[in-house]
Parts: structure tokens; C-alpha cells; sequence
């Protein structure tokens, strides 16, 4: 029980995919603006990550592995974790169309955020069994809110701000993010 709750929480602090890994850059500086909106791309990204680690874990097992076929895992993880944002985006347009189109092109593009393929392929690479596997999910996605929320609330205080006007913009958001991402090293090493 204590590996799985180290592996839990290493996942949120310690290996944190987009403050130390940097993964998943693209939805973390594009919806980070509004703490509501982060926390609706959070949970959509929370939902595709523990699912697509569950899936592409039995997959691999039960498919790829014993046939032979690993080289094949990138191109189905893929598929998989592609059927899971075509599934999520279907439910946000019926159910919360607000933020469907708040999120706008960075939902489907988490078909191809890097930190949802990452922790598909880290819980095949480290061994870890089906039901380890899938909270290394949830810790992952998990982490991935985390900084989403805490990226988001910098970046709501800074439009409140008296910035210089050449650092305004793009440029005090990649400072913002560097500086979060430090504090999340902060971290290494406690597990």
C-alpha cells in the first residue's frame, strides 16, 4: 500500500509531466488563462489519462506482448487514447457546451498531448502492474491539473499586475511558468 501511494504522489509532485517532464506544454500555456477553464481541461485530461493507461496496460498485455507486436504500442495507445478525447469531447458538447467551446482546439489536441502518451508508455516501461499502472494514471493526470490550476491562478494575478510592456504578454507567461516549474523541483528527491 505505501509503493502505490509513493507512486501516486510522485507522479502529482515529484514527476509532475508538464513542470518536470515538461510534456503536455501546448494545453498548459494555451488554457491556463481562467482557473475555471483549467479545471475543465484538468478533469478532461484526469478522465483520458487514467483510462488510456487502464486500456493501452490490457492491450499491451493481452494484444501486443504476447504476439509479438511492441513495436506497434505507439501507434495503438494512440488510437486508444484518440477514442477516449473523441468520447470526452462528445460528452462536453452535450452536457457542458460553456466550456466545449471554452476549450476549443486544445480538447481534441489532447489526443496528441505527449503527457497522456508518456504515462500510457512509463507504466508499460516500468512494469508496473494493471491496477499500479492505472493510478500512476491518476497521478499523472492529477499532477497535469495541479499545475494547470496553480498555472492559471499565476496567470489570472498577473493580469492584474504592473508588468514592464516588453516582458507583457507570451513573455511574462514563459518567466511565470519557469518560475512554478522551480518550485516543483523542490520536490525531487522526497520520494
Amino acid at each position: 500500500m505505501r509503493e502505490i501511494i509513493i507512486i501516486v504522489l510522485s507522479a502529482v509532485l515529484v514527476e509532475n509531466f508538464v513542470l518536470t517532464k515538461f510534456l503536455g506544454i501546448c494545453p498548459f500555456i494555451g488554457v491556463s488563462k481562467k482557473i475555471n477553464t483549467a479545471l475543465g481541461m484538468g478533469g478532461a485530461v484526469i478522465f483520458v489519462m487514467t483510462f488510456a493507461a487502464a486500456i493501452t496496460k490490457i492491450v499491451y498485455d493481452l494484444l501486443l506482448e504476447p504476439r509479438g507486436l511492441d513495436y506497434l504500442s505507439t501507434i495503438c495507445f494512440i488510437l486508444v487514447i484518440a477514442s477516449l478525447v473523441q468520447f470526452v469531447e462528445i460528452v462536453l458538447k452535450k452536457m457542458v457546451p460553456p466550456l466545449y467551446k471554452a476549450l476549443g482546439i486544445y480538447l481534441p489536441l489532447i489526443t496528441t498531448n505527449c503527457a497522456v502518451l508518456g504515462a500510457a508508455l512509463l507504466g508499460i516501461e516500468r512494469n508496473y502492474s494493471f491496477g499500479v499502472t492505472v493510478l500512476f494514471g491518476l497521478g499523472a493526470g492529477l499532477g497535469f491539473t495541479l499545475a494547470l490550476v496553480l498555472f492559471a491562478g499565476v496567470r489570472e494575478k498577473l493580469e492584474d499586475s504592473d508588468i514592464p510592456e516588453s516582458l507583457k504578454g507570451f513573455s511574462i507567461s514563459l518567466i511565470a511558468a519557469a518560475l512554478v516549474s522551480v518550485a516543483f523541483f523542490g520536490f525531487q528527491g522526497l520520494f
